[in-house]
């Protein structure tokens, strides 16, 4: 095996730009994904202010807020027309400009996103420096965008319907539509990612890297890979989970850790009968809620630290590059972090501050394992098949000027 360029890995981003003639298009890529990680942020933060219906109409090309004392009796008006209002009537005029600017800054950050995505790729486009096989998935990012505004409107109207006025319960919006849309925001941050990150490391380098490994190291580093897949696929599981949490309010319930009123699963409170059929008790009964994120929760963190024990152990580490290693400790430090974050958020009873570093935690960890999956990929089964062609290739090549001589003398 060749330890010096298995020791060199793939090049870190500031220095992976050097000589790639896509490092544009890549830091662009990343640039929209990190502004998408802060919309996901600020939309955490609207909806633990409680300030997601405060906006009632949607124009898709945005508005200015109101600036006069008499528009911002005219929106206060229009917003006290709705269910929301019937169970918040001491609000004042300037609790609701509270709650309104944080609704108007997460739409109008959506749609600086949408500029900053459709307007460079115009320009990438027309200079021609799009990659070759790359069109079809900058179209799907360019669509995502676009369904993700309308989702979220679409959430937004299950929280303002006439049909909410009588709820006793505090009207909030879909469980279902916000998870939806939390999983719209998570699925177009992942694939910018990857995509970014795939244009920053060409195969090429991948192919280098495989090629000095021998048969028993890329058995046990596929090992590796698997579980780094099925580690971030758990947390993007356990993600969407916290949506149902969020859109049931299920975390200002059973305030104690590990035991939920003094059970380990509180089974008589987890199968309500008047919820029809019973199977939606899974996502809008409270205390199923909590538990399965709970549980889902603890199966991730146990899972990332049984592989980050492997894959730092003397028999595997020495297989990693530098970039999956220290992909590695720090998935498993956000890990640890955010479970640290998702038990203080339970125990405080939510705080807002806490509570949107639990969310922006989730999408760090989803993150760190993407980066791990990514940095293994010289051990993915598209490139170690590559690798086996070549071979059979030169194989076949060495063969064949010596099977000339010996055809020859046969005749």
């Amino acid at each position: 095996m060749s330890a010096s360029v298995l020791q060199r890995g793939l090049p870190m981003i500031t220095s992976a730009v050097a000589g790639n003639q896509h490092a544009a298009v890549a830091k662009w890529l990343l640039g929209c994904s990190g502004v998408v990680a802060g919309i996901v942020h600020v939309g955490g933060v609207t909806r633990l202010t409680k300030s997601g219906l405060s906006m009632t109409d949607w124009k898709p090309l945005g508005s200015l807020p109101p600036r006069s004392d008499s528009e911002w009796t005219v929106e206060f008006d229009r917003y006290k027309q709705y269910p929301e209002f019937q169970q918040r009537q001491s609000m004042t005029l300037d609790e609701f400009k509270y709650i309104y600017f944080w609704e108007w800054g997460h739409r109008m950050l959506g749609r600086f996103v949408g500029v900053c995505f459709a307007a460079p790729l115009t320009y990438f486009a027309v200079k021609n420096k799009i990659p070759k096989g790359y069109y079809p998935r900058m179209f799907t990012l360019l669509t995502m965008g676009g369904t993700q505004g309308l989702i979220g409107w679409w959430m937004v109207k299950s929280g303002l319907g006439e049909d909410r006025r009588g709820d006793r319960k505090e009207i909030r919006v879909s469980p279902y539509r916000l998870a939806t849309h939390l999983t719209m925001a998570f699925s177009t941050y992942s694939l910018l990612l990857w995509t970014g990150l795939d244009l920053l490391h060409p195969s090429s380098r991948l192919k280098s890297i495989a090629s000095s490994l021998s048969k028993d190291a890329i058995r046990k580093l596929r090992y590796i890979r698997s579980g780094s897949i099925g580690v971030t696929t758990l947390t993007a599981i356990t993600a969407i989970s916290g949506a149902f949490v969020a859109g049931n309010d299920a975390g200002n319930a059973y305030n104690t850790f590990p035991l939920m009123a003094d059970q380990w699963i509180p089974w008589d409170d987890m199968i309500d009968e008047s919820i029809q059929p019973l199977y939606r008790n899974i996502f809008e009964n409270t205390a199923t809620v909590q538990w399965d994120h709970r549980a889902l929760a603890i199966t991730t963190a146990s899972s990332i630290l049984g592989l980050s024990t492997m894959a730092l152990s003397k028999n595997f580490s020495h297989l990693l590059t530098p970039q999956a290693r220290r992909g590695i400790i720090v998935m498993t430090t956000a890990g640890i972090g955010q479970v640290c974050l998702g038990i203080s958020t339970l125990l405080l009873y939510v705080p807002i501050n806490i509570a949107a570093a639990h969310q922006l935690g989730s999408l760090a960890l989803l993150s760190s394992g993407l980066y791990v999956v990514h940095s293994l990929r010289y051990v993915s089964p598209r490139v170690i098949q590559s690798i086996s062609k070549s071979s059979a290739m030169k194989d076949v090549a060495n063969i064949l000027p010596r099977a000339g001589p010996m055809m020859a003398k046969s005749k």
